[in-house]
């Protein structure tokens, strides 16, 4: 019976000591998961409503969903980060890694597939820009945000890479890239690599004095009606220049997105050369609060495709209201006068757009 006894005694003694270590492992083992999703961060929006127009004496109305985006980012280190970026509406936007050379913003390397350089309005993201329609004309076709024929569809964006930084107490934001020049998610069809540059001055808050200039060669994907000397396959000079200025009488705040909404101003003259065609825009637009979350957005530019055969003009005159109803969430509504050369298909037409977002 002793023996008995003893046996269970050694036993449970065995089990509390075991238990012990284990609940020591415990404590001191890493969790991993807690490390994993603290070093990365989920966002996305969606940007869908309505649009009519009457073009040429043709009405048409529509639903629309623009945009469906959703992206994650990995902090690997403090120094190296990763980004990739999908619209479930279209195709993968972007895929690339940051990494900080310098101990603090002065210089830091992109590379992979992301939105380049050129212009203001380019880099900035839909959910923060005024109009429905994003971006001018001048902007969608100079920056390959829009329907450019010879280059397509790229959304702004092009593989490459990029030195970056902010200089001189952040007053001087400069980029310099090197980038394919044959846009998103395709092969570059050429040798040449087109070189991007930017410098940013900001000499108060709130103010920023911008220009860029793209130097490069195109290879053509498509013909474009107002450029019929370039045929698809054919390599041609693709060059660009842009200058800005923006001001905003304080910084948007999402946490504070009814009392923190800054009134502001942008303005941006365009131009480009395409083989032996040039063409040339520009926008001024402004946005002001006015009560509670409701602001006015009014916009005015303009784009002529070529600068040396009249009639490839086109001027649109925008005038609506948005209200946000949430972090980063709005609701908007806008009427477009858009006044349109002889050579544009469409005659002078009305649109009217109507717009959800929501963004986290």
């Amino acid at each position: 019976m002793k023996q008995k006894t003893c046996k269970f005694r050694t036993l449970a003694v065995a089990l509390a000591v075991l238990s012990s270590v284990a609940a020591m492992g415990q404590s001191n083992e890493p969790d991993w998961m807690k490390d994993f999703t603290s070093r990365i961060t989920f966002n996305g929006y969606a940007q869908g409503g309505w649009s009519y127009q009457d073009p040429n004496g043709t009405k048409t109305n529509s639903y629309n969903l623009k945009r469906t985006l959703l992206w994650a980012k990995a902090r690997i280190t403090d120094r190296w980060s990763f980004m990739f970026m999908h619209d479930f509406s279209s195709v993968v936007q972007e895929y690339y890694t940051d990494f900080r050379i310098s101990n603090d913003k002065a210089l830091s390397v992109r590379l992979g597939q992301f939105k380049h350089s050129y212009s203001m309005e380019n880099p900035l993201s839909p959910t923060m820009l005024e109009l429905i329609d994003v971006y001018s004309q001048a902007v969608l076709y100079l920056a390959g945000e829009g329907p450019d024929p010879l280059n397509g569809v790229n959304y702004g964006r092009d593989m490459g890479l990029m030195a970056y930084g902010d200089i001189l107490n952040n007053k001087v934001h400069y980029e310099l890239a090197l980038m394919s020049g044959q846009g998103i998610n395709r092969k570059d069809q050429n040798n040449q690599k087109d070189f991007i540059a930017k410098l940013e001055v900001k000499p108060v808050d709130g103010l920023r004095l911008v220009g860029s200039g793209y130097l490069g060669t195109g290879c053509a994907v498509g013909k474009a009606a107002w450029n019929p000397a370039i045929n698809v396959g054919d390599n041609y000079k693709r060059n660009r220049y842009s200058a800005g200025i923006e001001y905003k009488t304080q910084a948007y705040s999402p946490a504070k997105y009814k009392e923190a909404r800054p009134a502001s101003i942008r303005a941006e003259w365009l131009g480009g050369q395409d083989g032996d065609v040039g063409s040339r825009g520009g926008y001024v637009t402004t946005c002001i609060p006015v009560v509670d979350a409701l602001d006015i957005v009014a916009s005015g530019e303009t784009y002529d495709r070529n600068t040396t055969v009249d009639g490839w003009d086109q001027t649109n005159l925008t005038l609506g209201v948005q209200y946000w109803f949430f972090k980063k969430c709005r609701l908007q509504l806008q009427y477009t006068r858009c006044l349109c050369g002889e050579n544009i298909s469409s005659k002078d037409y009305n649109w009217l757009q109507a717009q959800v977002q929501v963004a986290f």
